[in-house]
């Protein structure tokens, strides 16, 4: 078989490549030059890798400052393991970093490229790695193969991305209770089910400061949606479907202070049904301010429970985190599906509370008056919260305790083994 070299390009041609060369490079140049001293680009690694001294524990967090909500509810329970174990929070975006470091007194690593990330645990000492959601990024911290590391998310609730196959990546998963242990035996094939660490809710022992003020002849309704998800089997968020029917219902009577308390990325959502949703309710509360309703759309979720006399909202953390905190107090659920057996199925919760969806928003009127008027599902509900939490509150946090003092203790002894080396 003969082989037949290629023509050689031309002058001309050869001319336009090395042309195209130069450009790029000029441009790679203008480009960092730009980012240097116009930008401003963050340091490779801030602080410097000699000024980081050792934290056993490290919380590493890469997304931006629109998702510090996840890990900003942690920081409480993170400063009273440090008062144990030392805490630092590693961090991948500088706007998160800037964030945080308003946010806590814990130190906050920045590192912005991966191959610095190796180093800097190195440098800190790092024992046990805590992650508090489900980041691609992630991965990219889990090569460090010196740490235990451990996933506890920043909320419990029933939405499937609760029970992500990527916990099989973690050492150990921190869940609430039996309600979880179930959900993930459920779901996931092949799991090693002792993996899990029933911890509760460290976040529920805390004492947090009462958001809404006192109100005269009015009952308190929190309305409390949930946001689209990334996908259509992670959306469970009511607003674009039922969102203004339920609030003009609430506002229709006169005997009822409303308030309205969605999820933070509500706030920025690119959906454009809930974004519409959103607006809606923001103008027709705004239209009725001086009946009271109020809208604390910054406001920490738990302190806004205070006060409420009925809450209404999706498949979320919130509802779990009232039936918790406010077990006196009954709750309406929606479901954007309508798909009562599926529901009944994924949220146990379900079958204790009236549910909101196509079949039933035509009575939504009633379906709230009724539970204003009375608490009907009052003792179902009780037994569901042993279910999901099954804890007296500060157990929490002492196994949360436990759990950081004893993956770092027993992390030297697993790498102290020869057989490691």
């Amino acid at each position: 078989m003969s082989h037949v070299s290629p023509p050689k390009p031309s002058i001309v041609e050869r001319g336009k490549v090395r042309l195209g060369q130069i450009l790029l490079g000029v441009g790679n140049v203008a480009n960092r030059l730009v980012r240097e001293t116009m930008v401003g680009e963050p340091p490779l690694l801030d602080p410097d890798l000699p000024a980081l001294t050792p934290h056993p524990v490290a919380v590493y967090f890469a997304d931006p400052p629109d998702l510090v909500y996840q890990v900003q509810q942690w920081l409480p329970v993170l400063a009273q393991v440090a008062e144990h174990r030392p805490v630092a929070i590693v961090t991948r975006h500088w706007g998160t970093t800037a964030a945080l470091r308003d946010l806590t007194d814990l130190p906050v690593v920045f590192v912005r490229k991966l191959d610095g990330l190796r180093p800097a645990y190195g440098r800190l000492g790092t024992k046990t790695i805590v992650y508090v959601n489900n980041s691609m990024r992630n991965f990219q911290s889990l090569i460090y193969q010196d740490a235990l590391h451990v996933h506890v998310n920043h909320g419990e609730s029933d939405k499937i991305s609760m029970v992500s196959n990527q916990v099989k990546a973690y050492d150990h998963v921190v869940v609430a209770g039996q309600a979880a242990v179930e959900r993930h035996r459920r779901a996931l094939i092949d799991f090693d089910l002792d993996r899990l660490v029933v911890c509760g809710r460290p976040q529920l022992d805390l004492d947090v400061a009462p958001v809404l003020g006192p109100v005269t002849g009015r009952r308190t309704v929190l309305y409390a949606p949930t946001w689209s998800g990334e996908d259509d089997a992670n959306n469970y968020t009511s607003l674009d479907r039922y969102g203004v029917a339920i609030v003009r219902a609430l506002l229709a009577r006169d005997d009822v202070r409303v308030v309205y308390k969605p999820h933070p990325r509500v706030l920025t959502t690119d959906d454009k049904p809930v974004a519409a949703a959103h607006q809606e309710i923001q103008r027709l509360l705004s239209a009725q301010a001086s009946a009271g309703h109020v809208m604390p759309l910054a406001a920490d979720v738990l302190g806004v429970f205070e006060g409420v006399d009925l809450l209404v909202t999706d498949i979320s953390s919130v509802g779990l985190d009232f039936l918790y905190l406010r077990p006196d107090a009954p709750m309406v659920l929606t479901d954007r599906r309508t798909d009562r057996a599926r529901l009944l199925a994924d949220a146990p919760i379900a079958a204790a509370t009236d549910v909101v969806d196509a079949g039933s928003v035509g009575d939504v009127a009633a379906i709230l008056g009724a539970n204003l008027a009375a608490d009907p599902h009052h003792e179902a509900r009780a037994a569901l919260r042993d279910h999901y939490f099954g804890f007296a509150r500060g157990e929490s946090s002492r196994r949360f305790l436990d759990l950081m003092v004893s993956a770092t203790d027993r992390r030297d002894v697993l790498i102290s083994d020869p057989a490691r080396r």
